[in-house]
């Protein structure tokens, strides 16, 4: 029995003797012993119930594309140029790069664990099997970088209009595209260019999103965490619906910036930014400074009110709230 097949029979949340796993899998109880090791290790909390065997302390759902499909919005399914989940990648970006020259347009990866998830500036993502959603989509655009101003910043939005069509609340953004709660962060986003500047481009947009955190992965997070389960009050839907509906949002999300680039997306960034008003401690390429978040331009550079009433607007710098 592999990893994946343990997984899938402690799916429901029950407890199951190592005797009866050993039975169904035809291996030895030692060997089952070791695969439970195995998702240990990867952040599974599987626990030894003593002789009623192991269990997790909650119902996991298993990443399936035909129930996935089922849960996209009308005509979403038209528009995939493929969909497919694999248990183990290094990342869900990474494979779509290596394929980048011959996958379709609106191609969308998940895994149910990656060995090398990255986020922003080279951090590493992580990507227990079973608990979280880690997937990449790929878009083609024919006018180049120069017209893909805002976009991580509207797949940031994008991902929360997903959330929030669940019934779920209580995240925002803080810029460019960290989809943060009180708790921590929800989730992430990353975006890949590839191609020309004022031609032919692709981008690879990888999403991680937070549906279970247990308190080891908040530990090992190296920053303030937060998940689904917690926002929603333990009511948590299906990890399949979460990645329809995240998917949905994505592909008319990415369709609606193919043709009006951020200024469509806006009015909800500025609902959703949790920086406006705050004060900030900025750097980058422009030094250190601080100043007052006021809002984002039309290209999604974030604006800053200085000391002095100077507006200064910022393309790319680390960002953190001062606190009073």
């Amino acid at each position: 029995m592999q990893a994946r097949q343990l997984l899938a029979a402690l799916a429901s949340g029950e407890a199951v003797s190592g005797a009866q796993l050993a039975e169904r899998a035809g291996v030895t109880r030692a060997a089952i012993w070791k695969q439970v090791e195995l998702l240990r290790a990867r952040g599974v909390p599987v626990e030894a119930r003593g002789a009623a065997g192991y269990r997790l302390p909650w119902p996991v759902q298993l990443l399936d594309a035909a129930r996935i499909r089922a849960g996209l919005p009308r005509g979403c399914a038209s528009r995939l140029g493929a969909l497919e989940v694999h248990w183990e990648l290094d990342s869900t970006s990474s494979e779509l790069q290596r394929r980048l020259d011959e996958a379709a347009d609106f191609s969308v990866v998940l895994a149910e664990t990656q060995t090398a998830g990255r986020g922003r500036r080279g951090r590493s993502w992580l990507s227990p099997p079973g608990l979280n959603l880690y997937l990449s989509c790929l878009k083609r655009f024919d006018r180049g970088f120069a017209a893909l101003s805002g976009l991580s910043l509207a797949v940031g939005t994008m991902v929360l209009r997903a959330v929030e069509s669940l019934g779920i609340e209580g995240a925002g953004l803080k810029w460019p595209n960290d989809v943060l709660a009180a708790q921590g962060k929800l989730a992430g986003v990353l975006v890949e260019l590839s191609g020309e500047y004022q031609g032919p481009c692709a981008a690879v947009i990888g999403i991680g999103l937070n549906l279970r955190l247990t308190d080891t992965l908040r530990a090992q997070a190296g920053q303030p965490a937060c998940d689904l389960a917690t926002l929603a009050g333990e009511r948590l839907p299906d990890r399949n619906l979460v990645a329809g509906r995240l998917i949905g949002a994505l592909v008319e999300g990415l369709r609606a910036f193919e043709r009006h680039g951020f200024a469509c997306f806006a009015e909800d960034y500025a609902r959703y930014d949790l920086l406006a008003g705050r004060a900030l401690k900025l750097s980058g390429a422009q030094g250190h400074f601080e100043g007052i978040g006021a809002g984002v331009d039309a290209r999604g550079a974030l604006r800053v009110r200085l000391a002095d009433g100077e507006l200064r607007t910022v393309d790319s710098a680390e960002v953190t709230v001062r606190r009073a």
